[in-house]
């Protein structure tokens, strides 16, 4: 028993060892602006600019083929961001910024089919097949997938409540220059 230990601990030794030296010869270097765009989004990969995620988001406004007003989770706070990130000037006047919502299950009208659970980004939709569903609101980011799928109108968006236990203090206006 004794051997077995011994080898088993030199042999996660030298595997780990030989990770550690591959990790940084053959490290890849990232571009450092797609590094800081990344930084500034929201981070909740909802899809709603239409891509694979924040980063390919970042990825495709460093490139320039995407526009900085593509993140509809971020808003104009982070439009106006990511223009002065990249020294462009920002049209806003195309954006709505509704404020933060929070999808919402009407527990008469829900027929349990799961088409929501199958296309929220973040599993925030919980439920069985035939039973009434229901959203975590610490982990709906508000993207609307659910409500596109809904075939009965369960699911709706409305703005975050204000209440004592969740209680977030307003952010200031950015100051624009």
């Amino acid at each position: 028993m004794f051997a077995a230990v011994i080898s088993l601990t030199l042999l996660g030794a030298l595997l780990g060892l030989g990770l550690g030296v591959a990790a940084t010869r053959f490290a890849v270097e990232g571009d450092p602006l797609v590094d800081e765009l990344i930084a500034l989004m929201p981070g909740s990969n909802c899809g709603q600019c239409g891509m694979a995620g924040c980063a390919a988001a970042a990825q495709a406004i460093a490139e320039g083929s995407a526009t900085v007003t593509v993140c509809p989770a971020g808003g104009k706070a982070l439009a106006t961001m990511l223009g002065e990130k990249l020294g462009i000037s920002v049209d806003l006047g195309d954006i709505v910024d509704d404020g933060p919502k929070l999808a919402v299950i009407a527990e008469e009208i829900c027929i349990g089919c799961c088409r929501c659970l199958k296309v929220c980004p973040t599993d925030a939709m919980i439920g069985a097949p035939k039973q009434i569903h229901n959203v975590i609101r610490e982990a709906c980011t508000g993207c609307g997938n659910c409500i596109e799928r809904c075939p009965t109108g369960a699911a709706t968006l409305q703005p975050v409540p204000v209440t004592l236990p969740h209680w977030v203090w307003p952010k200031p206006a950015p100051a624009l220059a």
